[in-house]
């Protein structure tokens, strides 16, 4: 029996000389690993993320591929692309779907679990 399954693996940085705290303007990049855990061939189609800043304002975006791209995995194979997102907080969130298709036809989503963008702690 083929299984479907992306596994996605996150790690995130705080764009200090991108960002403007004085304007509320806090810049994230996220660099993203998509796996293909499974056994078939599949091609990520679109996502859709729900990012979350610290004072609960959510905005939903939806889109095809990620960063120009549709990859498609064979089992075994990884993507990985770094993107970003501005929050007018210097902490907030972000998790999402991606939607993906296999080979033989089989359509399954691809859960992106929830993390955290933060500034980094700093001593004083």
């Amino acid at each position: 029996m083929a299984a479907y399954e992306f596994t996605i693996s996150v790690r995130t940085q705080y764009l200090a000389e991108q960002s403007e705290p004085e304007r509320s303007n806090y810049v994230f990049a996220y660099t993203i690993t998509i796996k293909n855990t499974g056994t078939i061939p599949a091609q990520l189609i679109s996502r859709h993320w729900i990012i979350v800043d610290g004072n609960n304002r959510t905005e939903e975006v939806r889109g095809l591929g990620v960063v120009g791209h549709q990859p498609l995995l064979a089992p075994g194979a990884q993507f990985e692309y770094t993107s970003g997102t501005v929050l007018a907080t210097p902490h907030g969130s972000m998790k999402g779907t991606y939607f993906c298709v296999a080979e033989d036809g089989e359509k399954f989503e691809a859960p992106i679990p929830e993390f955290i963008l933060s500034l980094p702690r700093t001593l004083h």
